[in-house]
């Protein structure tokens, strides 16, 4: 496990002991068990983004805290240039960058994610709705039951209820992908 995600980690569990919330209160507001939630907290298992954002919700934090330490300071603009965004490895081959994580109360998360060969992530869902748009490379992505290859300049936009998943379809590729958790998704099933 990486140094940065353990980190994660531990900001969670002291952020939930200070507001006394218990493991399991919290693991049933984000809707997954006790044991995936303590192999999250206790940095046996990558954090999925959809997690950390749903654990950040339920205490009253923004994320960035929980990526950083520290709470983001902009309202009107922020600005991050190339190369300045926070980075979070979540595991081999799959990081992301956050583009907007100093922009206080944000509605949306922008966020550059670059897939190496041999990355496996697991389906997720999350409130709201995503949209993906391919800088570099050829990106398999699996919504429900469907699946598409998007190439250089294609986007698709969805309910992010919906499970979903990205990886490379050969080689390196990056994705900007646009998360809204606050706005209502269209889908309420999980198919």
């Amino acid at each position: 496990m990486n140094n940065q995600i353990k980190q994660i980690s531990e900001r969670i569990h002291e952020l939930r002991e200070i507001l006394d919330i218990s493991a399991s209160d919290l693991a049933k507001k984000i809707g997954i068990s006790l044991e995936d939630y303590m192999s999250y907290e206790n940095a046996v298992a990558d954090i999925p983004v959809s997690v950390l954002y749903n654990v950040a919700s339920v205490l009253n934090t923004d994320p960035t805290v929980l990526l950083t330490g520290e709470a983001p300071r902009m309202g009107g603009y922020t600005v991050v240039r190339n190369k300045q965004g926070v980075e979070v490895e979540r595991y081999s081959g799959y990081k992301f960058s956050s583009l907007a994580f100093n922009f206080i109360n944000r509605d949306m998360e922008p966020m550059l994610v670059t897939l190496n060969e041999g990355s496996k992530p697991e389906l997720v869902f999350h409130p709201g709705q995503e949209f993906n748009y391919v800088l570099e490379g050829s990106v398999n992505i699996t919504i429900g039951k469907n699946k598409f290859i998007l190439n250089k300049g294609d986007s698709i936009y969805f309910d992010a209820m919906l499970p979903h998943s990205q990886t490379t379809a050969s080689g390196k590729a990056r994705f900007i992908t646009v998360i809204n958790e606050n706005s209502k998704g269209l889908n309420k099933n999980n198919d």
